[in-house]
This record gives structure tokens, C-alpha cells and sequence, in this order.
């Protein structure tokens, strides 16, 4: 990791789960705060003090969903990990889709955690976006600006369903293995034990954005057996 000290902030009401979080980070050389309850943790998530938000999902007053929906309204840059027990399929899917960067269940390996947690905080802060736009069918998308456009019409993107256009855009009429978007968008070692849903769920979300019918894609495509490919 870099000399820099990242600030994280850890929105988790279980006192045992947030206290081991807190120690662990100050010992990977992190600056952790914790909070309780989802609205708090929703204040302090929104002050630009943080480099990362670890979010629970049930929590007091205002679940994890919420909050996470409330920070994307705001702050489309802002990396979120979810750390979770609701583990089901419907659950993990809603987490991705409101934003998150990406969903991680407990009972949890610490080692993966903070391998994940790095990989994002490496990510987030390797570069500026690049001052480039990218044509998709009737929509012109402004890489710096996370926002798409159609007609009048604006569509706003996350930072990580931009990066994805932005590598599937430079290898265009390239079939890209979820592999191959692992390691180059959210940076996760080849030996990482990633659930490809993450990926795939990711991939969901801009096709509704980019497609007249999300569910008959023509711009974004899956090459069966080998991975995505963007066209036009």
C-alpha cells in the first residue's frame, strides 16, 4: 500500500464485528471510524472525509440499502464495500445494483476483505477519469462527467460501470473475459476468490442504460464461454 493514509469509515452495528474491523484496519495502517446506526453513518459518509465506506446492511433506523442508495445520490465516486449476513441472491443483487462496488458476506476471511478493500483504494485512487466521450447507439457518454446523455436526456453512471465502459471501449469488437474485468477494472489479483456476479450484475445495470431493450442486447454483448463485448 501507499505511504498515504486512507480514511475508512465502518457503518456496522454488531460492537464485536465493528471493534475487530477498527483494530484490524489501524493495524493494515488505516484510519478507521466507526459508527451504529444508518443514519449517522449516512452524515459521515457524506462529509468528503472518507476514502472508503465498509457498510452492514441491518442496522438501526436506516438500513444498508438505504444508506447506500443515498450516498450514490450524492456521490457516484464514493467506493462501498458491502459486509453483510443477507447473503441470498435478491439481496446481493440489490447491494450492486444501488452501487456498491462490491458485496462480501459473513461470516468473512479478513485476508480477502482487506485484499478487496486495497484493490478498491488502489483503484479509486490511481487516476483522474479521462476527458473523453463514448458513442453508444443514440447515447453520447462523457467519461469525466459519469453521465450519459440522450436527446435532453441525462443518464448518470457509477465510477465502476464507467471504468468498465472506458476498458470494454479501448478493446471494442474484443470479447473481455469477467477475469480479464476483475483484475483491470477492479483490480483483483487472477487468485482471488471473486464471485462473478459482481461482474455480471455490474454489466446489468449499464445495459439498462445503454439498450433500447436491455434484455435483447445489441450494443453489449455476452460471447458465450468467453466473456463481453461491446459493439457498435
Amino acid at each position: 500500500m501507499s505511504a498515504e493514509k486512507y480514511e475508512v469509515l465502518i457503518i456496522e452495528d454488531e460492537p464485536a464485528i465493528a471493534e475487530g474491523l477498527v483494530d484490524l484496519c489501524v493495524f493494515k495502517g488505516y484510519d478507521a471510524k466507526h459508527v451504529s446506526n444508518g443514519e449517522e453513518g449516512l452524515q459521515k459518509a457524506l462529509s468528503n472525509d472518507y476514502d472508503l465506506v465498509i457498510l452492514d446492511i441491518m442496522l438501526p433506523g436506516m438500513d444498508g440499502f438505504t444508506v447506500c442508495n443515498r450516498i450514490r445520490e450524492k456521490d457516484r465516486e464514493l467506493p462501498i464495500i458491502i459486509l453483510s449476513a443477507k447473503t441470498s441472491e435478491s439481496d446481493i443483487v440489490e447491494g450492486l445494483r444501488l452501487g456498491a462496488d462490491d458485496y462480501i458476506n459473513k461470516p468473512f476471511s479478513v485476508g480477502q476483505l482487506f485484499a478487496r478493500m486495497e484493490a478498491v483504494l488502489r483503484r479509486s485512487h490511481k487516476r483522474a477519469m479521462a476527458d473523453s466521450t463514448l458513442s453508444l447507439g443514440n447515447m453520447k457518454i462523457f467519461f469525466r462527467e459519469f453521465m450519459g446523455r440522450k436527446g435532453e436526456e441525462e443518464i448518470p453512471f457509477t465510477r465502476k460501470e464507467i471504468e468498465i465502459l472506458e476498458y470494454l471501449s479501448k478493446h471494442r469488437g474484443e470479447s473481455v473475459s469477467r477475469q480479464d474485468l476483475l483484475r483491470e477494472v477492479w483490480g483483483y489479483d487472477n487468485a482471488m476468490d471473486v464471485d462473478t456476479r459482481t461482474v455480471d450484475i455490474h454489466v446489468t445495470k449499464i445495459r439498462k442504460k445503454i439498450e433500447e431493450n436491455s434484455s435483447s442486447p445489441r450494443l453489449l454483448v455476452t460471447i458465450r464461454g468467453e466473456g463481453y463485448q461491446l459493439r457498435n
